[in-house]
C-alpha cells in the first residue's frame, strides 16, 4: 500500500495485532506511514481510514519533513554551519563554516561544550528563579524522545545533548520547565503558572521547539 502527497509517494506499513481494537496511524521519521490495527481488521476499512484521514496524514507528513530540515547539517546554538574538514586540532568557526580536525568526534565536542554552556545556564537560571528549591545535580545524555528530565527525588535535572544545536531561549525553556518539577511534579495548571512566572513567552518556545 502507498499514499500519495504533494506529488510524492509513500509507503504505508501494517502490523495488525492481536487485541487491538482501535486503529492507530503515525508517520515516523523513516516516513512511512505505519497503521497499528487489529488482526482481523479488513484491508477495505484500512483503505478507507486513510483516505478520510488524507489531510491529516498529510500534517504529520510536513511535520516530519521540517523536523528532517531542522536537523540535517551541523548546528550550533540555532545556527547552522557547513563543515569543512582540516589539519587543525581546534575547532573554529568564520562565518557559516566550521573548520574541525580530521578525526573530529561531533558528539564528544557538543558534550564537551555542553558542560560549560549547560551549568552556565542552568546557575544563571536558578538564581533568578521564583521560587525556592533545593540546588539541582546536572546531567547530560543524548536523548531521542524528551528534550529534559527532572527526578524529583534526587534532584537530578538531565538534559538533553541536542539542545546544544539550538538557540539558547529554548535551552532556558527546558531548564526553567524541569527545575518546576522541584516545585510541582505533574504538568497541572499551577506548575504552568509557575514555569510563567519565570519565563512568559515559554508558549512560544514550547510550540517552536515541536519542529525540532
Amino acid at each position: 500500500m502507498q499514499f500519495s502527497y504533494n506529488n510524492k509517494t509513500y509507503d504505508i506499513v501494517v502490523e495488525k495485532k492481536r487485541g487491538n481494537r482501535n486503529t492507530y496511524i503515525r508517520v515516523k521519521k523513516d516516513l512511512k506511514i505505519h497503521v497499528t490495527t487489529g488482526y482481523f481488521t479488513p484491508i477495505r476499512m484500512i483503505e478507507n481510514l486513510i483516505s478520510t484521514n488524507y489531510d491529516k496524514i498529510g500534517g504529520m507528513i510536513d511535520i516530519q519533513e521540517t523536523k528532517a530540515r531542522n536537523n540535517q547539517g551541523f548546528f550550533y546554538l540555532g545556527k547552522q554551519f557547513t563543515i569543512v574538514y582540516c589539519d587543525s586540532s581546534k575547532v573554529e568557526f568564520q562565518g557559516d563554516r566550521v573548520y574541525v580536525p580530521q578525526d573530529f568526534d561531533m558528539d564528544s565536542w557538543y558534550k564537551k561544550e555542553a558542560k560549560k554552556l549547560f551549568l552556565e545556564r542552568l546557575n544563571y537560571n536558578y538564581e533568578k528563579y521564583t521560587r525556592h528549591i533545593p540546588y539541582p545535580k546536572l546531567r547530560i545524555r543524548k536523548m531521542t524522545s524528551r528534550w529534559g528530565v527532572c527526578n524529583t527525588q534526587s534532584h537530578v535535572i538531565t538534559l538533553n545533548l541536542e539542545l546544544m544545536k539550538r538557540d539558547i531561549c529554548y535551552l532556558d525553556y527546558v531548564i526553567i520547565h524541569e527545575m518546576t518539577h522541584l516545585v510541582y511534579g505533574d504538568h497541572s495548571a499551577r506548575f504552568w503558572k509557575v514555569v510563567e512566572e519565570n519565563m512568559p513567552e515559554y508558549a512560544k518556545y514550547r510550540d517552536e521547539m515541536k519542529e525540532f
